[in-house]
């Protein structure tokens, strides 16, 4: 169901403080995560489940570098053995929990959920995190109730926009007539394509005169397990009808999106959208941000609608048409990796 050799995005560093009550608990691949700061500052990742009778030690106390259990006092070290059981002097070998690797990389935390061994950071998607001097970043996330597979179909397929989106950041009957460019990687895909001479999306039409025209250009790197990384740029609609577009450049904007499947029926969703310092103006960022909260909530509505039933249904032969290319390939990319790994895919997507 979910690929273990992967970097999982546990939400935003800001969440993870030195405050003294800040254990964060996140569920990431069907496996409970607790995540806390040690006093140098360094992010700890451990198995949310004491062995001793599987009492969540994100109820627990932060203690120096340790986390203790508060149902009958066990304490673990950052690497996850057990160092003290009070009212006994002898520790069994198996009092410990499962530490994971954990990377904090462009404003977000990484765990990674398989063997310890090959957590190579260099397979942390690339992002543009709010911290980059370069861009004006704003951030956000939700909890949407479907199985992440159709998170990957929704986010491959941008035809969509056309039509769950009208009133936010889609409408035009031009995004589902566009032609993507889909290119597969060895642990994704990536997408580019042109949307031209279309008018504004409500969300932003009263920012621009009547009849206003644009030209868009969509450069998007997908990976998994749910990573969507899209460079997005406006342009006043020029004459060019294929290559770079001759207009004015309006807007160059960064939208980074990580949907971490929390089990089988839900995800949890950590993204953002800027633009950069170059062409931001007072409040456009907060705007965009804004927008994505409520797109996405457009977006859930479906998925979860869908979900269901999916799950009433889940052999039910469906059909497919042009606009499937997209999700085809990511989809092929994670079950193929999955079969790698021995595991079963999901019918979901």
């Amino acid at each position: 169901m979910f690929v273990r050799n992967a970097w999982y995005c546990a939400g935003w560093n800001y969440e993870v403080t030195q405050g003294r009550d800040n254990l964060v608990a996140r569920e990431i691949a069907g496996e409970r995560v607790v995540l806390y700061r040690k006093p140098s500052g360094e992010i700890v990742a451990l198995e949310d489940r004491c062995p001793h009778r599987q009492a969540a030690l994100s109820r627990g106390r932060k203690e120096g570098d340790s986390l203790r259990c508060m149902y009958h006092g066990m304490k673990f070290a950052a690497d996850g053995a057990c160092t003290e059981i009070p009212g006994q002097s002898v520790i069994p070998e198996r009092a410990c929990v499962r530490a994971f690797p954990v990377v904090e990389k462009d404003d977000w935390i990484w765990v990674w959920m398989g063997d310890a061994a090959k957590a190579d950071p260099k397979l942390i998607c690339f992002a543009v995190g709010p911290s980059h001097p370069d861009w004006v970043i704003r951030t956000s996330k939700m909890r949407v109730n479907c199985n992440y597979r159709l998170e990957i179909a929704n986010l491959a397929d941008l035809s969509h926009l056309a039509w769950v989106h009208e009133n936010t950041v889609g409408g035009s009957r031009k995004y589902p007539e566009a032609k993507p460019q889909h290119t597969l990687t060895p642990r994704g895909m990536n997408s580019f394509f042109w949307v031209r001479q279309v008018p504004p999306t409500a969300a932003v039409a009263h920012l621009f005169a009547e009849g206003t025209l644009f030209d868009l250009r969509f450069e998007i790197q997908m990976t998994v397990p749910c990573n969507w990384i899209m460079h997005f740029t406006i342009y006043t609609a020029g004459t060019a009808t294929e290559g770079d577009s001759n207009g004015q450049l309006v807007a160059d904007t960064y939208t980074c999106q990580a949907v971490t499947p929390r089990d089988a029926d839900s995800v949890d969703y950590y993204y953002s959208w800027g633009a950069s310092r170059a062409t931001e103006f007072p409040g456009l960022s907060d705007m965009l941000r804004d927008t994505l909260n409520i797109a996405f909530r457009e977006d859930a509505d479906v998925l979860e609608a869908q979900h269901i039933r999916v799950k009433e249904r889940p052999h039910l032969k469906t059909i497919d048409i042009a606009l499937d290319a997209g999700p085809g390939k990511m989809l092929w990319v994670l079950d193929k990796l999955l079969k790698e790994e021995g595991e079963p895919r999901t019918v979901a997507a």
